[in-house]
């Protein structure tokens, strides 16, 4: 009897942390930010509109963003040919991956390294649509990736 009450508590500790653990990783650590009026791109001040964002303290990596911008703000800034977008917590639903990565190589959204080394090793990419949808996040930069 012993060794089936141990059991079913090792199960049930089980259970739970993975629950805690769960919770920790997709939730627990995120804030959301929507007070975010202008972003930096390339030392440029560019204004934006309905922000939904997310952040933390615990990841450089953790921020999202997702808002509006008028594209000719852009003209004249570089484009970058090495964007790879961050996954979000599937909560986030006005950011998907696996959308703009498909449009960015296909040519429907462009890039913008909008930071270099905004944190160590971090830099910070916006990606832009003709209609001034826009999103942004932040990628290891190539110090880190190999």
């Amino acid at each position: 009897m012993n060794g089936k009450v141990f059991a079913g508590g090792f199960v049930a500790f089980a259970v739970i942390f993975g629950v805690g653990l769960y919770y920790a990783l997709v939730y627990a650590y995120y804030e959301k930010v929507n007070d975010v009026t202008e972003i930096t791109v390339q030392d440029r001040s560019i204004a934006v509109s309905d922000y939904e964002g997310i952040d933390a303290t615990s990841s450089g990596l953790k921020l999202r963003g997702c808002f509006g911008v008028t594209t000719a703000d852009f003209e004249g800034l570089t484009q970058s040919t090495n964007a790879a977008p961050l996954s979000a917590p599937k909560w986030f639903k006005c950011y998907n991956v696996g959308d703009l990565q498909t449009d960015l190589d296909a040519g429907r959204a462009v890039a913008y390294q909008a930071a270099e080394n905004e944190k160590d090793g971090i830099d910070r990419f916006v990606a832009i649509y003709p209609d001034g949808h826009a999103f942004q996040w932040r990628q290891l930069n190539e110090k880190y990736q190999d």
